[in-house]
């Protein structure tokens, strides 16, 4: 097991990897450099490797799906997670890492926006995009996470081999972010700097498509791990358009004793139905995944100890010798 491993998904980053694999050697000479290279048609993985990196390939499109395939394969202490692009500058490294081995965070979240994300970035859909996304997920989750979408993050041990990689694109971070709260795990911020892409190197990331994604990420989240408010909302909304409606029809009824709309009554009727129904559902749901909560901690604990055993019984198997 590495002590830190260093995590670098990359696709067509020719320009920039072979820099920020020089960078992370110098302010984490201690730790094991992995580049993942995604189906890149340029030098990407001869550079890294020349720079010293190991070099392994995730054949499936995706930084989700490279993600994935890095938290399967690589076994280590801690784990610091940047992108190939240069745009995060190493001096906070060691302090994110060292959240992690003597803090016990479990994910420590690379804060650009404090800094100086919004002076350097020049696509303002992507800052507006950014704190939307930490606006919506802060009041949703009760959280203060200060940067939803960074690449830029260090995690635990019992992070990594917890958590379950659905994504298969940049929605990635949103899933990570949302994982580490609902399970209430010691979410860290570290104010970090950041600087825009140099010149001629391309971002793979597309404002609008992978935009909505990240919006629907949220919104399937928030229904998967908040079933009773999710649907708590749509019932309340339910049952005051059916009261809208049905006012005026009470009205005229005690008015002068005739129902003259049945047809909106019946409507009504329905929707109050389907509003109950809807409450009932989240009710249930929220059942299972206090379960699945409960489930989760008896994982963790066993993933603690394996962890455990893992990084004693080297020093163990020397004492017997």
């Amino acid at each position: 097991m590495d002590k830190i491993a260093v995590l670098i998904p990359c696709y067509n980053e020719e320009q920039t990897i072979e820099k920020v694999v020089r960078d992370v050697r110098e302010a984490l000479p201690e730790a094991v450099i992995y580049v993942y290279d995604n189906n890149s048609t340029d030098r990407t993985a001869e550079l890294a490797k020349a720079a010293g990196a190991c070099i392994c390939h995730e054949y499936r499109q995706g930084k989700g799906s490279v993600i994935r395939r890095m938290f399967r394969e690589i076994e280590a202490e801690c784990y610091l997670m940047i992108d190939g692009d240069d745009t995060y500058p190493l001096n906070c490294a060691k302090q994110m890492t060292d959240k992690v081995l003597n803090h016990n965070a479990d994910m420590v979240v690379g804060d650009r926006l404090s800094s100086t994300y919004f002076t350097e970035n020049k696509r303002p859909f992507h800052n507006f995009g950014n704190s939307l996304m930490r606006f919506g997920i802060n009041r949703l989750f009760h959280t203060d996470v200060k940067d939803i979408m960074t690449g830029y993050r260090a995690f635990s041990y019992g992070f990594v081999k917890t958590f379950p990689v659905f994504s298969k694109g940049f929605e990635i971070e949103t899933e990570m972010t949302i994982h580490a709260v609902n399970y209430n795990m010691q979410v860290e911020n570290v104010v970090v700097e950041y600087r825009d892409r140099p010149e001629g190197s391309v971002s793979k990331l597309n404002t609008y498509s992978d935009g909505m994604r990240v919006i629907r990420k949220m919104l399937q989240l928030y229904r998967n791990y908040r079933p009773l408010h999710f649907f708590g909302m749509i019932c309340l909304v339910l049952v005051a358009l059916a009261l809208v409606f049905m006012m005026p029809i009470f009205s005229e009824y005690f008015r002068t004793g005739l129902v003259p709309r049945f047809p909106t009554l019946i409507v009504c009727g329905f929707m109050i139905l389907a509003g109950i129904q809807s409450f009932f559902a989240g009710m249930i749901l929220e059942v299972m995944t206090a379960k699945d909560k409960r489930d989760f901690e008896y994982r963790l604990t066993r993933i603690t100890a394996e962890k455990s055993e893992k990084t004693q019984c080297p020093g163990k198997s020397e004492g017997e010798k």
